[in-house]
């Protein structure tokens, strides 16, 4: 498999914005086939993104859904409305989604089956927080949230990204070591090959990764991949962290 370089923009970029920053970044990245790449702008800006990447191998992602496919949920997107704008990635159970809007892992799971049920790819996030690495805790955690969230996709595994991000690296500069992210990867390419052994599951890394240090976390043989962040906002950084293995 290839390694998936996923760039999540969070609450970032105009629609102006967004056609700017890919006529300075598909550029850059044409004709590289070494990884996979997907971009997760805001909602505002799908449309504007999927005009954009026509003809390229650029993957179009959303940040976010809902479970229900259409109803009086004011202010939600759903996966149909998504799908229509050539959405082929969503994230799901992002820290932020779970810390700052309190999503439970109830409803990220509604999220990640809604998500298989369209043909639409998750990328699960799952991680866990500074006191509870402090605390040994960093096991325990992303198992509950993993079985928790994939709880009745086990069949479908191989439709299913994940990816490890530390809460406690998230936007702080610190990210894991590539060793910590190894132990962790690890340990998660275990938990999936339990909830089935046939499935072929890539395992991104995300949390303060920039192109200094891509390349250090994909030479670990557990980590299938990055979720980036603040790096992805700048078109000549996030290339050179698709390229990070060139």
């Amino acid at each position: 498999m290839k390694p998936l370089i996923a760039a999540n923009w969070k609450m970032n970029k105009t629609v102006s914005e967004t056609r700017a920053y890919f006529e300075r970044f598909l550029p850059l990245v044409e004709g590289y086939d070494a990884a996979d790449v997907l971009v997760c702008p805001p909602f505002t800006s799908l449309q504007a993104a999927r005009e954009m990447l026509e003809g390229s191998s650029v993957a179009l992602g959303a940040q976010n859904c809902h479970y229900e496919d259409a109803g009086a949920y004011t202010g939600e997107v759903s996966l149909p409305m998504l799908k229509e704008l050539g959405v082929s990635f969503v994230i799901v159970g992002h820290s932020e989604r779970r810390h700052l809007f309190n999503e439970s892992d109830e409803l990220i799971n509604k999220k990640l089956l809604a998500c298989l049920r369209h043909g639409v790819r998750p990328v699960l996030c799952v991680g866990e927080k500074k006191e509870e690495r402090e605390a040994g805790l960093t096991f325990k955690v992303v198992e509950t949230q993993l079985r928790l969230a994939l709880s009745g996709a086990e069949e479908l595994l191989s439709r299913v990204e994940v990816a490890y991000e530390p809460v406690w690296a998230i936007g702080t500069g610190t990210p894991a070591t590539p060793e910590q992210a190894q132990e962790v990867h690890a340990f998660i390419k275990s938990l999936l090959k339990e909830l089935n052994p046939n499935a072929e599951v890539r395992v991104l890394y995300g949390g303060s990764v920039k192109p200094s240090n891509a390349k250090a976390f994909l030479e670990q043989p557990a980590v299938d991949g990055l979720l980036v962040g603040t790096a992805s906002l700048d078109p000549e950084s996030f290339a050179q962290i698709v390229k990070a293995l060139e």
